[in-house]
C-alpha cells in the first residue's frame, strides 16, 4: 500500500460498538487504511467481545484502548476528537446512541464525541425492534438536530432467523459514504424527508438469442450512488436496475431489477405515479433485435449478412408526455442524462443542448464519454442544464459527489 498525498490523507477514528456486526468494522478500517488514511480504532469494551483488541491494532497500524487513563500524558479522550477529520461508528448500537444523546463520557469513545468537531457518522446496527422503538427514534432525531449524520440501516438478516431493518448496510455503503463527507462535508442534509423518488439505474440488454444480446457499458454506479444518497436525505427511494457490476442493492431502498428496455419502460410507467421526482440514470438500449432466435446463431452457410433492429420506447419522452397528459403529476420533477461525444458537426453541450429541447425534462445531467470516462469508473464530471436554460459544470470527483449535485438541483425545483 501506498500513502495517499498529504492532500487527502485524513484522521480517521473509527468507533465500534458492542454488537454481532462488530465484525464488519474490520473491512471500513481496511478500506481506510488501504485509501492512505490514518486510523484510530475506539472499540467500546463491549465490541472487544467479538472482535479483539489485535485485529483491529494489526489492520490499524496503531494501538487500541477504551479506557480514558490508557496513554494519560497524550489525553487521548480529548485530542482524538479534536484532531479527527472523520469519526465513523459502525456499528452504533441502540445503546451507543443513547449514551451519546446524554453526553456520556464514560469511555474514550463516548469522550472522543464529546471532543470531536468534524463530521460524525453512526452506522446503527441493532434489531428492528430495537430500532424502531420510540426511544431509538427520539435518539435518532435528537443526533441529527446535533448534526450528526445517522445513516438508514439496511433491511435483512439480523440475528439468529430475525429479518427485518436495523441490519448494518454493507462496509462499501458505510465508507463510500462516509468519504463523500470528506469530498464535501455538507452532503448528506435530510433535504428529502417526506419524498419520494424514483432512480433507474444500470444498463439494458436485449437479447440476439440464448447467448448474445445488444447492450452498453453502463456498470449502474451513477444510478445506484443517487438512489442511495436520496435515501440517506431521508427520501423513500425506488431504484429500477438493469444490469449492472454486481453492485449491492443500496440501503434503505426498494428495488426492481430488469432485464430490457421494454421492462424498463413498463417498471417506469406502473411505479413513477405517486413519486415527487423521477431521475432516468439508467443506460437504456435505443434499439433491439426485431427477432429473437430461439437458439445460438451458428457460424457458416446459414449466418445471417445482417441483423434487424427495431427502434426502443423513449422512456424520458414518454414521461414527460405523461406529464403534460395528466398521466403523471405535473409537480413531478423529471431528471435525464445523457451520455454524449462530440463529432464534426458539433460538441458534447450542443448535442445535450438539443436532447434536453428535444425531451423536455426539468434537468439534464451531461457526461462526456469516452475511454476511461463516465462508464465503468468510479469518478465522474459533466454538466448540469436545466429547462429554464441554466447551465453548470459539475467538478470532477467520485459518482456520489455528483449525485449530492444533482439532488441539490432536484430539491429546488420541488414546490414549497
Amino acid at each position: 500500500m501506498s500513502d495517499a498525498p498529504t492532500s487527502i490523507r485524513k484522521r480517521i477514528v473509527v468507533g465500534v460498538g458492542g454488537g454481532i456486526a462488530a465484525y464488519k468494522a474490520c473491512s471500513i478500517i481496511r478500506s481506510f487504511t488501504e485509501s492512505g488514511h490514518h486510523v484510530r480504532v475506539i472499540p467500546t469494551e463491549s465490541a472487544l467481545e467479538f472482535v479483539g483488541r489485535a485485529t483491529f491494532e494489526a489492520l490499524s497500524g496503531n494501538p487500541v484502548h477504551t479506557g480514558v487513563f490508557n496513554d494519560v500524558p497524550q489525553v487521548p479522550h480529548v485530542r482524538l476528537g479534536q484532531e479527527a477529520d472523520l469519526v465513523v461508528i459502525a456499528p452504533a448500537t441502540a445503546d451507543l446512541m443513547a449514551r451519546a444523546v446524554m453526553g456520556r463520557a464514560d469511555d474514550l469513545l463516548t469522550a472522543t464525541l464529546l471532543t470531536a468537531r468534524c463530521p460524525v457518522v453512526f452506522a446503527p446496527a441493532m434489531h428492528t425492534e430495537m430500532w424502531e422503538h420510540p426511544a431509538t427514534v427520539s435518539n435518532v432525531a435528537t443526533l441529527r438536530s446535533r448534526g450528526v449524520h445517522v445513516i438508514e440501516p439496511a433491511s435483512g438478516r439480523l440475528t439468529g432467523k430475525d429479518t427485518g431493518a436495523g441490519r448494518l448496510p454493507e462496509p462499501d455503503e458505510i465508507v463510500g459514504l462516509a468519504s463523500l463527507l470528506l469530498e464535501r462535508s455538507d452532503a448528506l442534509p435530510r433535504d428529502l424527508e417526506g419524498r419520494r423518488i424514483l432512480v433507474t439505474a444500470g444498463g439494458t440488454r436485449e437479447p440476439l438469442d440464448p447467448v448474445r444480446f445488444l447492450g452498453n457499458r453502463s456498470s449502474g454506479k451513477q444510478g445506484y450512488a443517487l438512489a442511495r444518497l436520496a435515501a440517506q436525505r431521508g427520501a423513500h427511494v425506488t431504484l429500477i436496475a438493469g444490469y449492472t457490476a454486481d453492485l449491492a442493492d443500496p440501503a434503505a431502498v426498494d428495488v426492481v431489477h430488469i432485464k430490457t428496455a421494454e421492462d424498463l419502460r413498463l417498471a417506469v410507467e406502473k411505479h413513477a405515479p405517486g413519486h415527487d421526482g423521477v431521475v432516468m440514470a439508467a443506460a437504456v438500449a435505443d434499439f433491439r433485435p426485431t427477432t429473437v432466435e430461439g437458439s445460438k446463431i451458428k457460424k457458416g452457410a446459414n449466418e445471417p449478412d445482417s441483423i434487424s433492429l427495431t427502434r426502443n420506447a423513449d422512456i424520458l419522452a414518454g414521461l414527460v408526455e405523461a406529464r403534460r397528459d395528466g398521466d403523471l403529476d405535473a409537480r413531478t420533477v423529471i431528471v435525464g442524462f445523457a451520455a454524449e461525444t462530440g463529432d464534426a458537426h458539433g460538441d458534447v453541450l450542443s448535442y445535450a443542448r438539443s436532447k434536453l429541447a428535444r425531451k423536455g425534462c426539468d434537468l439534464l445531467v451531461v457526461n462526456a464519454v469516452g475511454e476511461g470516462k463516465a462508464f465503468e469508473v468510479d469518478h465522474n464530471d459533466g454538466w448540469l442544464l436545466g429547462s429554464d436554460g441554466s447551465e453548470s459544470a459539475l467538478e470532477h470527483g467520485s459518482k456520489a459527489l455528483m449525485a449530492s449535485r444533482v439532488l441539490d438541483a432536484l430539491v429546488k425545483l420541488f414546490p414549497e
